[in-house]
């Protein structure tokens, strides 16, 4: 994406709905409810909103969350790539704007996954015999999308040492940040000892190397720069921004499963913003599952390929380490309603408008966030800044 379109566009608004389990909501109640919030906090309305872009588990979400909140939008997005959807929908957003195909943003996602059962034991609910992606899952038996995750795990163990200890270390940071997060929904302690020691789901990832399964929506309200700056809060500009992808759900024609498209997202987003990796004072990133923090690290360049078990060991991604992230308590410990892409974001603005509490990093002035979508085919970075 043109350099020319850095600090084009800002978020002015974010909120997430009721989190953890919340029986009685459905999935689009709960992306209202954050909607309402979002623009609330950006001084706007919904008479203000002209786009609406929705990603959800049913089809034509942007068209259902417009015709609930009764948005007639002249620009819709239902995207649908994954957890990085809604990021990309930021990135969709900035050209709509910048081409005048709409003022307001409203980007959501809303799951009730937990209250719904519909995720048990790593399963995709939509997955047949019958599918592309089902054909290689449901006749073997096969967890997804956990068993490819357990798969990359096997192969960086092999291939650089990585140990379980180094999966565990993960876990246990992000619920340390959960502590400092009234909204996270695991708060107690643990340990190392105590991730190692959970049941075991795919080998060798363990219960707690897992995201949660809750439910919970969230909302971002986007304008241009221009707008931003004369509403309520405080706007946090996207300064780079790049997506890619690779397959469709199966990554069977990928060669090397280590090899992603993350660090050419990275360094598209760092080019577009014009600044570097080690000016990043806030660092998000999917954590579905706690090796492909591990992954994300060595492939965004924050350490060599190889090197992120010893890059996050002794709680060096905790409160007080050498390398904080995830500091809502991520999809490991904060809440997972089947998507986390967009609580990224949210987490993000927070930090860089100074508003965490507890958890806030000083100063903070850009934050990076990165997920990834479906089985490693697509992979989003974004650069956010004050």
């Amino acid at each position: 994406m043109s350099q020319s379109l850095s600090r084009s566009i800002a978020i002015a608004g974010v909120a997430e709905s009721d989190l953890g389990k919340v029986p009685g909501k459905s999935a689009l109640e709960l992306q209202a409810q954050a909607a309402h919030a979002a623009l609330g906090e950006a001084g706007l309305s919904l008479k203000d909103v002209d786009a609406v872009f929705a990603h959800t588990d049913d089809r034509f979400s942007s068209l259902q969350v417009a015709e609930y909140l009764g948005i007639t939008p002249r620009y819709v997005d239902s995207t649908n790539v994954g957890g990085m959807s809604n990021i990309v929908h930021i990135r969709h957003a900035m050209n709509a704007i910048a081409s005048g195909m709409c003022s307001v943003a409203l980007i959501t996602y809303g799951s009730t996954q937990l209250s719904d059962g519909s995720r048990k034991s790593g399963a995709v609910a939509a997955d047949s015999p019958s599918t592309a992606r089902g054909q290689f899952i449901l006749p073997y038996g096969h967890l997804s999308p956990i068993g490819y995750y357990a798969m990359v795990a096997q192969l960086h163990m092999h291939r650089y040492g990585t140990t379980p200890k180094d999966l565990a270390e993960v876990a246990v940071a992000a619920r340390r940040w959960a502590q400092l997060n009234p909204k996270a929904y695991r708060r107690e302690p643990t340990s190392i000892d105590e991730v190692m020691a959970s049941p075991l789901m795919a080998d060798p990832l363990r219960q707690r190397d897992c995201c949660l399964v809750t439910d919970g929506g969230g909302a971002l309200v986007v304008v241009s720069a221009e707008r931003a700056r004369a509403l309520r809060s405080k706007p946090v500009y996207v300064q780079g921004i790049a997506e890619t992808y690779a397959h469709h759900y199966t990554p069977f024609n990928t060669d090397d499963w280590l090899d992603t498209g993350v660090a050419a997202t990275a360094q598209a987003a760092f080019d577009m913003a014009g600044v570097t990796r080690e000016d990043m004072d806030v660092v998000q990133i999917y954590d579905h599952f706690t090796i492909g923090v591990l992954q994300s690290l060595e492939e965004l360049g924050f350490c060599k390929r190889g090197e992120s078990g010893a890059f996050v060991a002794d709680g060096a991604l905790a409160p007080g380490g050498r390398f904080p992230i995830n500091t809502s308590g991520g999809g490991l410990s904060y809440g997972h309603p089947g998507m986390f892409g967009i609580f990224l974001v949210i987490e993000a603005v927070r930090q860089l408008r100074g508003e965490c509490g507890g958890r806030q990093i000083a100063d903070a002035q850009l934050a990076l966030c990165h997920a990834p979508g479906l089985v490693f085919s697509g992979n989003t970075t974004m650069i956010l800044g004050v």
